[in-house]
This record gives structure tokens, C-alpha cells and sequence, in this order.
């Protein structure tokens, strides 16, 4: 799973192999139908088709003299997992801040006792007549 996250990350984080990715995403294509769609020539097309191959996001097969290139769906899967996972440790760590914060709260309120209950008002007041 590392390899297809190290990987896959790297290359789509080209502009044209994300949109190659995309294209792929919605339906298997040969080079030429891609390089009709992209403003990149075949030869283009087919370097950045061998990159994503090569980095376990593609695949391809023979269909009469032409090659059609499609998603590999392990490859993604590797890919969607390990950004998930991310995902899942972030919620956690922002739920362990959030309940860190409440309780932050609780023990700053029963630590204030009765300052608590003072008039904002007055503590404004009181704020600036200490700065005077």
C-alpha cells in the first residue's frame, strides 16, 4: 500500500495525469481518444499513460491493434484506503480536541467560582479602570 500511496500521490499531482486519471475515471479510453480530449500530443498521452501504469494506477489491455487504458481498481483501492485512514486520524484528533476543550471549559468555570457570576459589564469597567 505504500508504494501505491507514494506513487499515485506523486503522480496526480501532475495537472494532465490527474486530468488523464479522470477521463479514465469516467470510461476506458485508448491514447488517441485521450489525446483528442487533452491539449497534449499522442506521444504526451502515452508518457503520462506508462507513469500512471507504472505507478499501479492503470491498466491496459490489447483490443485489436489499439491498447485500452482503464483504472486499476487495486491500485485506487490502496490509494483510498491509505486516504482514509488519514482521514479517520484526523477525526480522531480533532474529537480529542474537541472533548479536551469542553473540559478545558468545565475546569476554568468551576475554578472561577463566583467571578462567574459578575456583571460583564462591570468587568469591562473594572478592565479599564486598571489600565488608567
Amino acid at each position: 500500500m505504500s508504494a501505491y500511496r507514494d506513487a499515485g500521490l506523486g503522480l496526480l499531482g501532475d495537472p494532465m495525469r490527474r486530468a488523464i486519471f479522470e477521463t479514465l475515471a469516467r470510461r476506458p479510453s485508448s491514447v488517441g481518444e485521450l489525446a483528442e480530449q487533452l491539449p497534449i500530443s499522442r506521444p504526451a498521452v502515452s508518457q503520462h499513460l506508462k507513469a500512471l501504469k507504472d505507478g499501479g494506477l492503470v491498466v491496459s489491455h490489447a483490443e485489436g491493434t489499439r491498447r485500452i487504458y482503464r483504472l486499476d481498481p487495486h491500485g485506487v483501492a490502496a490509494l483510498r484506503s491509505w486516504l482514509d485512514g488519514v482521514w479517520e486520524h484526523a477525526l480522531a484528533d480533532f474529537h480529542k480536541f474537541a472533548e479536551q476543550a469542553v473540559a478545558d471549559e468545565h475546569t476554568h468555570q468551576s475554578a472561577g467560582g463566583s467571578h462567574d457570576h459578575t456583571d460583564p459589564g462591570d468587568r469591562g469597567q473594572d478592565h479599564r479602570q486598571h489600565r488608567a
